[in-house]
């Protein structure tokens, strides 16, 4: 598990630490704030270190500065997407390094690096990991992948595409094998909810193409299923073939968007019962009412064993624009609160009139 990042001049970052839960992560904040920075800067350096072990089947080998300074800077770059590597400096006046340093619950895994803003291709490493990162992290972008899916990831790797590589990453997963054995009892607890929501099972055809298989009706192709209800079908696949299961990492941007208040709801219990199971996730959202969903989840008997960590990115206070605490409320500044106060205040206002 991930125990500490530290940033510094990194995009929206000047000097920043920060301390993660084991278990949830909520990362909140105003656009341009750094949200989606901050998960995409973590997934890129575990994602790397994942595919390199698996380049090496996770043999002996250990990693070398020789491989992965260009292995983390490559995957820095195909995820946030600059024009080079030292573009993803902070802009101000002057020269100086960007710092990236990652501590892990293992000291082995543990990794810091560091770049220029003239850096091209290649980072220098200051602290190597001894070990590769066993289980590959999973990326959730806010849209759903389960449309794009048929030959994406053939095209993606023979021709020039301005998506981000964690659509590649997430694609290749959704496409592995279903999970069969000792786990399946596991499993099938995990997607109950999720199928009874969808109203049916996910389905992966031999053309490579998603279907929603509804019981007495038949299969429906994924296009023809409400968004909200494919991005749901998207985490019941990855649970389905261990990818969301047993001490992995999830990374999800945007969980609320294009979904009602109702589906909210399953998806902060979704994101709880993950956390139960051993993964350590990270969410990057907008939503009030997924925060409180959360909080009001949280205090459920099977969730109360559960850390729980709260972000606020803000540039207008002090420690460097972040504040961080165990529960909402040693939060100061939650804008999304803010906002929806001064609303009612005006609506209120307004009807009174």
């Amino acid at each position: 598990m991930l125990k500490r990042l530290k940033l510094k001049n990194f995009t929206v970052f000047a000097d920043c630490n920060f301390s993660f839960s084991d278990s949830l992560n909520v990362i909140i904040g105003e656009n341009g704030s750094g949200k989606s920075h901050l998960i995409k800067i973590i997934y890129s350096l575990i994602a790397a270190s994942a595919e390199s072990g698996k380049k090496f089947n996770l043999n002996p080998t250990e990693p070398t500065k020789n491989f992965l300074q260009k292995e983390y800077a490559d995957k820095l770059v195909h995820v946030l997407r600059p024009e080079y590597l030292g573009r993803l400096a902070r802009r101000k006046q002057g020269r100086d390094r960007c710092e990236i340093e990652l501590e892990f619950s293992d000291g082995n895994l543990d990794c810091h690096l560091s770049f220029s803003t003239s850096s091209k291709s290649e980072v220098q490493i200051e602290k190597l990991p001894t070990k590769w990162q066993e289980k590959f992290p999973v990326f959730f972008p806010t849209r759903e992948l389960l449309t794009i899916y048929p030959n994406f990831i053939s095209i993606y790797e023979n021709h020039y595409l301005e998506f981000e590589e964690t659509y590649r990453d997430t694609c290749i997963l959704l496409g592995a094998l279903s999970l069969k054995g000792s786990r399946e009892k596991i499993i099938a607890e995990m997607l109950a909810p999720l199928e009874e929501a969808m109203g049916g099972k996910v389905i992966l055809d031999k053309n490579g193409r998603f279907y929603l298989y509804l019981p007495g009706q038949g299969s429906v192709e994924m296009p023809l299923v409400a968004e909200g209800l494919r991005k749901l079908a998207m985490v019941a696949r990855l649970i389905s073939t261990g990818s969301l299961l047993d001490k992995g990492y999830l990374f999800w941007d945007e969980p609320e968007t294009n979904l009602n208040p109702k589906l909210i709801k399953l998806i902060a219990k979704v994101i709880l019962n993950l956390s139960n199971n051993g993964i350590q996730v990270f969410i990057a959202t907008h939503s009030l009412f997924l925060l409180r969903e959360i909080e009001v989840l949280s205090k459920n008997d099977q969730y109360k064993s559960l850390n729980q960590r709260y972000f606020s990115l803000n540039r207008d206070i002090e420690t460097d624009g972040i504040e961080q605490g165990d529960t909402l409320d040693e939060i100061k500044s939650i804008l999304i609160l803010d906002e929806e106060l001064r609303q009612s205040d005006r609506y209120i206002s307004g009807y009174y009139e």
